[in-house]
């Protein structure tokens, strides 16, 4: 798993002082910012976002009444606590609230799925799932309350792997060795039926390639809900088990669904990526930037593959086999360790 900020970005953003010191660091936005608030995003897209699910620790999420009151910052106060700089003023959402550690999908009736790294049996008690954190209008806010039928609690781990054939234990040192888990999702039980929502639909028998075209939906660096698009495939990798694709995603998509976007099936999930902020502005007003590169330059983003694994659990968790799209969700025409250090969500040991 990667950082989102980490001492090197600390020490770099001290060394704006220096010109000629070298900032360096790995990038994940991919050529064009492809993110999209809930309102702006196409109908469609809206219809599969409102199954999407931000994860919570508990102590942030505050029962009050009928509601829930979500406990948040300011996307560019938590930045500057952790780098010791504001985020740069042309970062796109610096002013709305952050407060989810990751993302999952409703895949079930009360079935969410997500990465392996979010969460585990340990840490179910302690996790919320809450629909709706979302900018459902233009000019409209991300909710600091959302209503208690919209929050629901891990009942049960049905199954979590994080597992990788050669790695060394130290997910640090696996990192720098280029050792990557290639089993990393967990399907958890609510503790209740989810209302209001479908299940969406992952694809049984895929046949993704290179150069095909995908979105993810999801909540980055623990933001209101975003749908970033325009995406693809950049290596299939073995075709099994995982796949990596220019996904605009950051520390808290981490467990987001990828879709196919011909069919509005989800593919795989986003596990991991490469580091999320940079350095930026100047010597006399320092800021933390987005990472950029081209839109076939960094490292890809790392998406574990639907695979038999997840689709047995589903089988059997559910009662039935993944459903084609059309009848789930109509097709589209088209714990605690350093949350904000971590590139996506919880780190175990």
């Amino acid at each position: 798993m990667k950082r989102l900020i980490d001492a090197a970005l600390v020490a770099a953003v001290a060394l704006l002082a220096f010109p000629s010191a070298a900032i360096s660091g790995n990038k994940i936005i991919y050529g064009d910012d492809n993110r999209l608030d809930y309102f702006e995003a196409p109908a469609a897209r809206k219809a599969l976002a409102d199954s999407v699910v931000s994860l919570w620790k508990a102590d942030d999420v505050e029962a009050s009444g009928s509601k829930f009151k979500l406990k948040a910052k300011k996307f560019t106060d938590m930045i500057e606590e952790q780098a010791g700089a504001p985020l740069c003023a042309t970062e796109p959402f610096r002013e709305q609230p952050v407060g989810a550690f990751c993302s999952g999908s409703l895949v079930g009736e009360d079935l969410v799925m997500t990465a392996g790294h979010c969460i585990n049996k340990d840490t179910c008690a302690t996790t919320k799932f809450v629909f709706g954190f979302a900018v459902k209008a233009r000019g409209g806010k991300a909710p600091a309350e959302v209503p208690a039928a919209d929050v629901y609690t891990c009942s049960k781990v049905e199954t979590q792997r994080l597992q990788a054939s050669d790695t060394t234990g130290n997910p640090y040192l696996d990192e720098l060795l280029g050792k990557i888990s290639d089993q990393d999702f967990a399907i958890i039980r609510l503790d209740r039926k989810v209302t209001g929502r479908k299940a969406l639909p992952v694809n049984p028998e895929s046949t993704l390639k290179n150069g095909d075209a995908l979105f993810v939906i999801g909540h980055p660096v623990g933001l209101p809900l975003k749908v970033a698009d325009d995406a693809s495939v950049r290596d299939i990798g073995d075709g099994k088990t995982y796949f990596l694709a220019n996904l605009d995603t950051y520390g808290g998509n981490s467990g987001s669904a990828v879709f196919n976007a011909k069919t509005n099936k989800i593919e795989g999930i986003l596990v991991r990526g490469d580091q999320d902020f940079r350095a930026g502005g100047t010597e006399e007003k320092p800021c933390v930037e987005s990472n950029r590169v081209a839109a076939d330059g960094g490292g890809g983003e790392g998406v574990t593959k639907i695979n038999q694994d997840i689709l047995a659990v589903l089988t059997i968790k559910s009662g039935h086999t993944a459903a084609p799209a059309a009848a789930v969700i109509e097709e589209a025409p088209a714990r605690d360790t350093a949350p904000i250090l971590d590139r996506f969500g919880l780190e175990f040991e």
